[in-house]
């Protein structure tokens, strides 16, 4: 059976993927920005929308990183206002279970669902940082397994807010003058992390309740999606690294008494589109050059070494330490569990082929995952999903607003005409499109 491809647009941020000094980027915070992005996704007929979440300037060595500074205002602010402007794209916003309260969370994104008619999703994060934690009351004090019973406490009792007025609960009825049944919205819960009882203030959204996205990557994140989430975001682009991990997480749904259907899997994916193959190869590598400049360099082999290297060139050769395994280098950022195969595997790449400290990052880490014509881009992306790698994308541009032009008029049609792409919205709400259940 021919499965449909499912697509989603991230919007560019805090990272070295975005080129916000390119001279054709826009603004990374003027809402014509997102609403530019948002409406070239909608007339791609994607499935949703996509926030990150910045909740602090990153910094290295105590000053602000100059590519990190392009952003990030509240998600679900302009998620919001976004859902005035849009018809039928999903508006999915990341928010942290970590420093958020479950009420709180509810009542937002309950909220997001009324405005934009079911288009509401939320991207459940945790922290450990104590870095970022600063900025909050609580601090970043969770260790990694105790931020996920957080985070699944905080899930649960969000979705009984949200099932906290049953239908027939709202009246509605002017000439008696009542809203509400008796019992309507009422809740308790009691749990390690929260101790909550009370009345919920919205009765049930178009949704019954808002999409459930999980980004985590490691066996927690994993256990995590295959109990609670409709979508997971992952990082693995190559059709062998998403080949294991779909099977991995499909495999774990029967635990569940969920189906194989019921969980879209949705890696972060990088196009570059051009009128022929060797013309996107090039295009390629112009723009990694762009995404790594001398310094992030260093900083991106920090993460890796867990050493500060300020004092190295980056256009000479590579670290010869050992790496450094939790160090407070990487504060802030994610850094490597286990960096020293991936270490020796950067030392023989640029042995093999004389590449300097940059140049190895460039190759290593920033290598885009579809590049091509458009046939082929649109090629290679079916096939990942007709393979069992994928049930569909996030696309992440390099570039904000326009970075998703090329695919939406030049690779979108060519799905439409394998029959894997759909040429119009099916359902008024994000969890129908997705071909999800309540």
């Amino acid at each position: 059976m021919t499965k449909q491809i499912h697509l989603a647009a991230h919007f560019p941020g805090v990272n070295n993927t975005t080129v916000w000094s390119d001279p054709q980027a826009g603004s990374q915070i003027d809402f014509s920005s997102f609403r530019y992005l948002a409406e070239t996704a909608e007339r791609g007929t994607f499935d949703f929308f996509f926030l990150a979440e910045g909740l602090r300037l990153r910094e290295v060595k105590g000053k602000i990183h100059d590519l990190d500074v392009v952003g990030r205002p509240e998600s679900l602010t302009v998620l919001s206002a976004l859902a005035a402007v849009t018809t039928h794209l999903g508006l999915a916003a990341t928010v942290n279970s970590t420093f958020n309260e479950p009420y709180e969370l509810a009542k937002r994104l309950s909220t997001l669902d009324h405005l934009s008619g079911g288009r509401a999703a939320w991207n459940v994060v945790t922290s450990w940082d104590a870095f970022t934690g600063e900025n909050f009351r609580r601090g970043g004090y969770l260790d990694k397994a105790d931020r996920y019973v957080r985070a699944q406490e905080s899930l649960r009792i969000v979705r009984k807010l949200w099932n906290s007025w049953s239908e027939d609960q709202l009246v509605l009825d002017q000439a008696a003058g009542a809203f509400a049944r008796e019992g309507a919205g009422a809740f308790a819960d009691e749990g390690a992390h929260f101790d909550i009882r009370g009345r919920f203030g919205l009765p049930p959204s178009p949704q019954g309740r808002p999409v459930i996205i999980q980004a985590g990557d490691s066996e927690q994140g994993r256990e995590f999606a295959a109990s609670d989430a409709d979508v997971i975001f992952s990082r693995h682009g190559t059709f062998e690294a998403g080949k294991t991990f779909y099977k991995d997480v499909k495999s774990r749904l029967s635990k569940y008494g969920r189906s194989e259907d019921s969980l879209k899997i949705m890696p972060a994916v990088t196009v570059v589109v051009a009128d022929t193959d060797d013309e996107a190869i090039d295009k390629a590598a112009h723009i990694r050059e762009q995404q790594v400049s001398g310094p992030t360099a260093l900083v991106l082999a920090e993460l890796l070494w867990g050493r500060d290297l300020s004092a190295y060139d980056p256009d000479g050769p590579l670290p010869a330490e050992d790496p450094v395994v939790g160090s407070s280098v990487t504060q802030g950022r994610v850094g490597y569990n286990d960096p020293f195969p991936i270490v020796a595997e950067w030392r023989a790449q640029a042995e093999a082929h004389g590449w300097s400290l940059r140049q190895t990052v460039i190759n290593q880490q920033n290598r885009q995952t579809f590049i091509g014509s458009p046939a082929t881009v649109a090629e290679a992306i079916n096939h990942h999903v007709q393979e069992d790698a994928a049930d569909g994308f996030v696309l992440v541009p390099h570039l904000t607003p326009s970075g998703l032009d090329d695919f939406v008029d030049r690779v979108v049609p060519l799905l439409r005409e394998r029959g894997v792409f759909r040429d119009e919205y099916a359902g008024t709400t994000l969890r129908s499109n997705l071909g999800l259940q309540v």
